[in-house]
This record gives C-alpha cells, structure tokens and sequence, in this order.
C-alpha cells in the first residue's frame, strides 16, 4: 500500500518543454529589465512557481557591473542588520577595490568598524553613496516569512529608495501588496511589476516552511521533518538528536525542562552555553519541531509532537 505522496514521487514531470520555452521568453526580457532597474525602478517578479533560479540566473548573467547581495526570505528569520551589513560592506569593498593602494579594512567614513556601527548609521553610510555607487539587492519572497515583519518592511523600502541600490524581489502571495502603503509601493520600492510565472516547484522554500507536527505520524510529516533537520547544522541535529531520544526512553514523561536538556548536551560538548541551546530550540520552534509545555512537576518541558513510532522513523532517516 502506497500513500499519495510516494505514489505522486514517482510520476515523470510534465511539460518541461513548455516550462523551458516560457523560461526562456524570460531571458530573452533580461536587457529590459536591466535597463528598467538603471531607470530607478525596483523589479517585482509575481506568479506561480520558484523564482528563486530565474532571479539568480538573471543575477549572473545581467548585474555584471556591480556587488549582488542575496537575502531569502523564506527563512523562517532574517536579522535586518546583518543584511544591511552586507550591502553597506559589498560597497565599501567595491570603493576599496576602484580606488588603487587604498586601506581594505571594513571602514566607513566615520572610520569605525561597519560591523560595530549601529543599524541606523548603516542606512546613513548606504543613503550617502550616488547612483555610480552601484549594488543589487535581490529579495527572493519578499512576502515570506522571515521578512514580513511591518519593521522589517520599512528598512527593506529605505534601502530600496537609496540612489545606489537597484533592487529586485519575487513574491508569491496573492496577499502581498499589503505590505506596503502607496509611499513604500510606489515611492520607496518604486514597483514595475513582472508576471513570471515559472510552474517551478518550491524545493528550496518549501524545506523552511513550518513542518506542523502535532498532526502525528504521517509519512510526509516524517518526510518533511527530515528535510528540514538535514538542513540544520550538525550540532543543532545532535542537539535535537539528544531530546529525541530521552522522548523515546521515557515516553510517559511530559517533556524535557530545559536545564536538563542543557546539562545533557553539556555533558555531550554539545553547546557551551545556555545561551547557544536556546538560540537552537529558537531555530526548531520557528520550524515547529518543537514545543513547550507543562510537565507533571509544574515545570516548562520541551518536547517533540511525534508519536514513538513516527519519532524512530525520523531519527532512523537522519541519523543513519
């Protein structure tokens, strides 16, 4: 007996001739839409599919003549500074490079280290540089959620409205427009917006969706805890591997409190501090493979919403 997910696996693609002739119409578009970003526009691809290859091929083969900074949205966090961080060093460093001899330390003209600056002055140090000053901003799901945030937003337009950036972003919401107010959308961001459907499947984005475990035990919710587990790093996977695995010897038990939770993992040379774990079990809560709740003693218990048979078939996957 095969569930619908195995049996869908295995049927052969379809219409990947069609799909690569409408990719290609998109290329052949890239000039257009080179010269409409050097116009001051910000491009907005929209449409069912992936556009995350159709952006970086367009990335790689057009925005030659300055630095590309890449944030994914679909990430179920972003940290905003880091990313203005990013573009405030790609143009540093291309300022760095044109001029012969000159210092290559991250600097900016306050001479102070950019990365010890605070977000504000990043924006100040972008807003500063002219339009020959040039860097791309693509945005791959600027409606995702690790960019949603109404903060969020606002940064992402005062960056987009800086005369050196020239930005690009796909979205695939039909809820999207409202992010923005009239001056974000058509002032700020500035929108031409571009119907691209691709009919690509969302491989990549769909790993950093919420994995909604408590529905127990399926086949694809195994799968989908498996994807996103092996995107993680492999002290993260071993810091989930040590609570699943008390789960499963003690399978009465509410849960694990966190300070035994961290002990073992000491114990393990698994994380230095309580510090790391939490920003561990922060990453598996945005995923949903972990949750709190009360245990018998009163005390906050973390635990995985899997049954015993769907969490040994997990680590059975994983971890061998």
């Amino acid at each position: 007996m095969h569930s619908v997910g195995e049996v869908l696996e295995k049927l052969p693609p379809k219409h990947q001739k069609e799909q690569a002739a409408l990719v290609a119409s998109y290329k052949a578009s890239y000039e257009k839409w080179h010269f409409q970003l050097r116009s001051g526009f910000g491009l907005l691809m929209y449409g069912f599919g992936s556009k995350k290859a159709l952006l970086e091929d367009f990335a790689t083969a057009v925005l030659v003549d300055g630095p590309v900074v890449v944030v994914n949205g679909y990430l179920p966090v972003v940290r905003m500074k880091n990313v203005v961080f990013t573009i405030a060093s790609a143009l540093w460093e291309e300022n760095c490079a044109q001029a012969s001899g000159s210092a290559k330390r991250r600097k900016s003209i306050t001479g102070q280290p950019l990365l010890t600056q605070t977000l504000e002055d990043l924006l100040t140090f972008i807003q500063g540089k002219s339009e020959s000053d040039c860097v791309y901003v693509i945005v791959h799901n600027i409606d995702g959620p690790g960019v949603r945030d109404d903060d969020i937003q606002r940064t992402l337009a005062l960056v987009a409205a800086c005369p050196c950036v020239r930005f690009v972003a796909s979205v695939d919401n039909v809820n999207a427009p409202l992010l923005w107010d009239k001056q974000m959308a058509n002032t700020q961001y500035n929108w031409w917006w571009h119907h691209t459907p691709t009919y690509d499947d969302y491989s990549v984005e769909g790993i950093y969706l919420p994995v909604h475990l408590a529905a127990g035990g399926s086949l694809e919710t195994i799968k989908s805890a498996s994807l996103v587990l092996r995107s993680l790093t492999p002290n993260a996977q071993s810091v989930f591997k040590a609570l699943a695995d008390f789960q499963l010897a003690h399978p009465e038990d509410k849960g694990l409190p966190l300070h035994q939770l961290y002990s073992s993992c000491r114990d393990q040379f698994l994380v230095s501090s309580e510090l790391t774990l939490r920003a561990h079990l922060t990453e598996f809560k945005d995923h949903e493979l972990v949750r709190w709740r009360r245990g018998h003693d009163g005390q906050d218990c973390l635990f995985i919403p899997l049954t015993v048979d769907a969490l040994s078939k997990l680590l059975q996957d994983v971890y061998q």
